[in-house]
């Protein structure tokens, strides 16, 4: 197992399920140790745990309970990576995805969406660059959305959180740069996971099948977004920072 992240260590949170369990496994193979974090072991999808996935076929990889709205949680997550030599890489991609009737969003409706998908993401950016600045290196990597680079009726409050992950990275970028820290972000399309099919089913259902068929690509896979991040996460990429990397299979440009 060697390869971009050879000897990194690479903290996902989110990382159980979806494209946070598809990056920890690239990650994984690619040779970094990999410290998974979320609220649940099992993946949504099914399978065996991340951790246990990795750890099978000979990599280094540790599982820490955590609730991202808890920074408590998010400072145990890079103490585990501590473990194993201090954290490289910080992937924060924990997120939630809801459509929502404008009219009728109500506040502890907007709260928990800023709640998971940005002020998590401010507070684990943080920890982590506390870190990374004692070593003058580092990278962090901020899963935004298509919809945060374009608005889309129905998700009114998931665009306003995921458009403000993309300045926030690059606010960061600014900020941490003179430290050797990169701070990029990631912007997905339609993406087959538990998100997509279950949370709000689009791929399965008429409308989302129609959206597909305008996909020149067609809808994508977790291990799509997760070359993406290792690429941005890699040496491949050192002189890339502030960057939006849009991984849509050209959705926005249907």
């Amino acid at each position: 197992m060697s390869g971009l992240l050879d000897g990194k260590v690479v903290v996902v949170t989110g990382g159980a399920s979806g494209i946070g369990r598809g990056t920890s496994l690239r990650c994984a193979r690619e040779g970094a140790k990999v410290v998974i974090g979320d609220v649940r072991d099992a993946p949504r999808e099914g399978g065996d745990p991340t951790e246990q996935a990795i750890t099978a076929a000979g990599g280094v990889a540790r599982f820490v309970t955590c609730d991202v709205r808890r920074r408590g949680d998010l400072e145990s997550l890079m103490d585990a990576a501590e473990d194993l030599g201090g954290v490289d890489v910080l992937v924060n991609n924990a997120g939630i995805f809801r459509h929502h009737n404008f009219l009728e969003v109500e506040e502890a409706d907007f709260d928990v969406m800023f709640d998971v998908n940005v002020k998590a993401v401010y507070f684990a950016a943080q920890a982590a660059a506390r870190r990374m600045v004692e070593r003058r290196s580092g990278v962090i990597i901020n899963l935004s959305s298509i919809a945060g680079i374009r608005g889309a009726g129905r998700f009114v409050t998931y665009c306003a959180s995921k458009g403000a992950v993309r300045f926030m990275s690059m606010a960061m970028a600014s900020e941490l740069g003179p430290s050797g820290i990169r701070v990029c972000s990631v912007h997905p399309g339609l993406i087959d996971t538990s998100m997509t099919t279950a949370d709000v089913p689009l791929l399965g259902a008429p409308a989302g099948e129609a959206l597909s068929r305008t996909i020149g690509l067609g809808p994508g896979t977790p291990d799509d977004v997760a070359a993406g991040i290792v690429l941005l996460a890699s040496d491949l990429a050192g002189y890339v920072t502030g960057a939006s990397l849009l991984i849509d299979g050209g959705m926005m440009y249907t």
